[in-house]
Formats: C-alpha cells, structure tokens, sequence
C-alpha cells in the first residue's frame, strides 16, 4: 500500500507539474503575441494579404499605458519668402548709387538707406530734387536732352528694383539766373524748353524763387549764417568771373550767392522733406545743399562727366534780347 501510494502520489505530481507547464506556456505565448502586436504596430502595418484569420496585428490594442500610435498632422505648406524691408531697400539703394550715375560716395548713407527705407515701406516712390540752372543759352540744346535721358536710365534703374518707381523734382534756378544778370525773357525762353522737356519724362519742374516765396520766413530765420569756408568762396569766385554779369565783382557776386543759396537750401528742406538732394557739383560745395537732406553726387551727361549742360558748349555767348545766339530746335535730336 506504501508503494502504491507513492506512485500515485508521484503520477499525481507529474499530472500537477504538466499542468502547470501548460499554463506556463500559454502565458508565454500570449505575451510573445502582445510583443508582437506593439513591434508590428511601431514598424507599419503589415500587408492584409499575408494575415489569417481573426484581427491584423495593427488592429489589435497596444500595450497597456503605451499611448495610441498617431500620424503627425500636415504641415501647412508656406509660401515663397518675401525679402525684410531692410533687405529690398538695401537693393532699390544699390541700383542707383553705383560709379554707372555717382562722381562720389554720397553724404550721409545712413540717412539715404532711411529715405530708401521709407519709400519701401510706404510703397510711395523715391523722390529725388535737384537744381537746374541756366547758361548763357536761351533755348534747350542736346546737351540738356542728353543729361535728362540720363536721369531717366536712373530712375528706371531704380524701377526695376522698387515698384513704385522714382519721382525727380527739377528746380529750375531762376534766381541765380537773374544773379548772374540774365534777362527775363531769356529765363523764361530756357526754362519753359526744359519743363517741355522734363515732362515728356515725367518729371516735375518748380522755380526756385516760388520755393523761396512758399518757405517765407520760415527759412530766413533759420538760414545758416556762418561765413564761407574760403575755399569755397574761391571756388565761387572762379565761377563767377565766367558767368557773372550784375553789379560789383566777381568776388563780390560770390558772397552774395552764398547768402542766397543759405536761404534757398532751408526753403528746399522745407519744400521737400524726405527726399534726395541730387547735384552735379562735387562735395567741396556741400555747405551750399540743403543740411538735412542726403546729397546723392551725380555726374550730368554720363559717367566720367560732370560739367552743367547749361554750361554747354563752353565757347558759347550769352544770348540778349535782341540778338540770339542759340542753335535752332530743329537741330535737336527728336
């Protein structure tokens, strides 16, 4: 009975111990399944076709406190990307301040790349001013046609850069004209040629005693009152002894031109803020250009060149009423 007890005991043991290896091995196999489920859902899900009977491994829940698989959401696609302002109105300065239209470096750049800027930003065009004056002609002549064609290849340098283009303001000088004894009827002859002329390209003209009128004591009391540095008194002087036909000297024609241009720079700044001051004369005479303004230097006719076409030809007489010297305007070039 010991012995047959023990055996049965034994078989007993047995049967336990395969039952629990069974067990076992089903926790095994449903923890490898589980492993499976959540390697094959990180991977992608696999191809339908190759799976049988009940849920693809992708359907099947993941781990417990492992968070749900999600796709990323879209991206929204972005447009193509627009320059910075600082950026465009670096480019609209660089197309016209190039040794192609300047005789120098123009005077301060900071505030011409702050005139630039605004234009840019405002979508406004960028203004440009500058003076005009008169020679010893009456009548328009192909030097003045070629200095305002040049202007113009500027301003379409700067439209190519900057949508809304340039305006150019040019300030006919007839007070100087008159200073330097030039009669009425040969300043109004010159001057309406090139407002004929300036219009044609859309640029403006004003005179620069309606300037001088418009800014009234506004610019007389704030005229600079400073005495001419001597070097520039020299420079006028020189001019002077070539052009100057009123009263007195030729010295005495220069200073009393300084003292105008002090008044007529302020009525300028007044007339034209936040614009470019453009002038063919070189920094020397900077005291004579409006102070708070940007003096872009130019050269007139094309690069390398820099005298007035006023002024040409050189050898040419200055016209009076009764006798004209001018050549005919069926000369000019169409």
């Amino acid at each position: 009975m010991h012995f047959s007890e023990s055996l049965i005991q034994i078989d007993d043991i047995h049967v336990l111990t395969n039952i629990n290896n069974h067990k076992k091995t089903e926790r095994d196999m449903s923890r490898c399944t589980v492993f499976a489920a959540a390697d094959i859902s990180v991977a992608g899900p696999p191809d339908r076709a190759r799976t049988s009977g009940g849920p693809a491994a992708y359907e099947r829940p993941a781990l417990a406190g492992r968070p749900p698989m999600t796709s990323e959401p879209a991206r929204p696609k972005r447009g193509p990307s627009r320059p910075s302002p600082e950026k465009s109105a670096e480019k609209v300065l660089r197309a016209f301040n190039t040794w192609a239209f300047k005789r120098e470096q123009p005077e301060n750049p900071h505030l011409l790349l702050q005139i630039v800027a605004a234009a840019v930003a405002h979508a406004e065009p960028l203004r440009f001013v500058m003076y005009w004056g008169k020679g010893p002609r009456c009548r328009i002549g192909p030097e003045d046609v070629e200095c305002l064609d040049f202007i113009g290849s500027m301003v379409a340098r700067v439209r190519e850069t900057h949508a809304a283009g340039a305006a150019v303001t040019l300030i006919l000088t007839d007070t100087h004209a008159r200073h330097n004894g030039h009669p009425e009827e040969s300043i109004d002859s010159y001057f309406g040629f090139i407002a004929e002329e300036a219009e044609r390209r859309g640029f403006d003209t004003c005179r620069l005693s309606g300037l001088v009128a418009e800014a009234g004591e506004a610019a007389v009391a704030t005229a600079d009152t400073a005495a001419p540095p001597n070097e520039v008194l020299d420079s006028l002087a020189a001019s002077a002894s070539k052009w100057y036909r009123g009263e007195g000297t030729a010295a005495d024609g220069a200073r009393a031109y300084f003292r105008m241009n002090m008044v007529e720079k302020r009525s300028v700044e007044i007339a034209f803020p936040g614009a470019v001051f453009v002038t063919f004369n070189g920094s020397k005479l900077r005291c004579l250009f409006p102070a708070r303004m940007p003096v872009f230097y130019m050269y007139s006719l094309r690069r390398g060149f820099s005298v007035k076409p006023w002024f040409l030809p050189s050898d040419q007489e200055m016209c009076e009423p009764t006798s004209c010297r001018c050549r005919a305007t069926e000369e000019l070039p169409d």
